[in-house]
């Protein structure tokens, strides 16, 4: 059953470069430049460029773009090294030989877990944000539920209406908290 199951997550992640691949050779128009993921300028600001057409004349449009949550990255960026710091030891502790069936298989299931919850996360981020909040944060730990918005200010209904949204995506969620952050920190 585990044979079955890593090769069923390589496949998917080898089918899942050769469609990338594809789609940038095919589409010569879109060139990807690695290099920019990691250039401070791109965290700093980006400016989109438009062109708009007024009364027959094309004009450059520039608007300046910056994420306004340098806090909420921070907060992502400390829980992301927490886990892969425990990814890593769960790692090390299956494909060592001093551990016993059992607990790699727990150190896997762990894993599993954790990547679960993770795209939990993001998936409550992202609909979160689709109720109209600049940025949101959502960390689960065991059954307590931590959201974070940007907000200037959060009635009692939106606090309900991220609550309810909580319960119903993510099991287990029996203890929400939801806090705000101005959008001026």
């Amino acid at each position: 059953m585990r044979v079955r199951r890593r090769t069923v997550w390589f496949m998917t992640l080898l089918s899942l470069v050769a469609v990338i691949s594809v789609y940038y050779l095919v589409d010569p128009a879109k060139q990807f430049n690695g290099l920019t993921i990691f250039s401070d300028d791109t965290l700093q600001e980006t400016a989109i460029t438009g062109v708009t057409d007024t009364d027959g004349t094309k004009e450059s449009l520039t608007q300046e773009v910056s994420s306004p949550s340098h806090l909420f990255e921070e907060m992502r960026m400390t829980v992301s090294d927490e886990r892969s710091q425990l990814r890593e030891q769960w790692t090390e502790k299956i494909g060592s030989e001093e551990f016993t069936a059992e607990e790699k298989s727990k150190a896997y299931d762990d894993i599993d877990n954790l990547i679960k919850l993770e795209s939990a996360e993001a998936m409550l981020e992202m609909l979160v944000k689709s109720l109209g909040y600049s940025d949101a944060f959502v960390r689960a730990e065991g059954e307590k539920v931590t959201v974070t918005v940007m907000a200037e200010e959060l009635s009692a209904a939106k606090v309900e209406e991220i609550v309810y949204l909580v319960k119903t995506e993510m099991e287990g969620a029996n203890k929400v908290q939801v806090e705000f952050k101005a959008n001026n920190f």
